[in-house]
This record gives structure tokens, sequence and C-alpha cells, in this order.
């Protein structure tokens, strides 16, 4: 009766996995809160849907953030730091419409998905943008991590 215990508890160990989360190798996902007034001319582009908002902070993720309106009151909110590269001079993306592009390598991103729009297909693993949470109460939005 023992061994049969012990055959069950090494299949049961052995059929365990280990986690597989994809964390980017290149972004640390630092914690922060930063509220968003849209009453404020520097925001106000949030109001209408399709206009994305780069959020210049020091307290707001690695680079700062884009924060883009998707409609219906609905708001996301990525890091401004190229996601397949490590900071640096260069890896600060720039808003191109309702994209984004990182000058170090002309990557492009959608700030309606995160999604890597331009992705190599040489057999690297890339990543998309980091979102952080956002929400919505009036004319306040919330953004964090």
């Amino acid at each position: 009766m023992n061994r049969i215990w012990c055959l069950i508890l090494v299949l049961l160990v052995l059929s365990c996995s280990k986690d597989g989360t994809n964390r980017n190798p290149y972004l640390q996902e630092i914690g922060f809160r930063f509220d968003i007034n849209t009453n404020l001319p520097l925001y106000s582009p949030l109001t209408n849907t399709g206009n994305p908002v780069y959020i210049d902070n020091q307290t707001v993720g690695t680079r700062g953030a884009f924060v883009m309106n998707t409609g219906f009151d609905q708001f996301r909110v990525f890091e401004a730091s190229c996601p397949n590269h490590a900071p640096s001079d260069c890896s600060t993306m720039t808003i191109d419409g309702q994209n984004v592009v990182c000058s170090c390598d002309d990557f492009e991103y959608s700030l309606f998905t995160g999604q890597f729009l331009n992705r190599p297909d040489d057999g690297k693993r890339y990543y998309d943008m980091l979102e952080y949470r956002a929400s919505a109460s009036g004319n306040i939005i919330i953004i964090s991590n």
C-alpha cells in the first residue's frame, strides 16, 4: 500500500508544470498611481475617441505612459518605453497617429491594442507593449500598476 502512495505522489510531482508567465526582461513593472483630469487642456484630447496622450512624468512607469481613449469611456494605458529594448536614449517611443514608434529600430505598436505591428519574422522572441490599469470616473482617469 505504501508503494502505491509513493507512486501516486511521484506522478503528481512530475505532472506539475512551471508557471508559463512571459515577463518582459527589458521592462520592470513599477508600482504607481497617477490621476488625469480631462478638464485640463493638456489632457482634453482624451475626451475624444482615438486621441492618444503621452504622460511625461517621472512617477509614471519607466519612461512615462501613453493613454488612449478607445471609445465608450474605455481607456488603454501602455508603457512608453519600447518593450523590445532595455531603456536607453532611443527607447522612449513617439506617437504617430494612433500608433507609437520606437526610434531604436522603427518598431511600431498599436495604441488600441498594444500589439507589435511590424514584427520581424526572424525566429526571435518579441514583446507587445506593457499595459497598465485604467479606470474612469467622471472627468478623472486613474492609471496605475
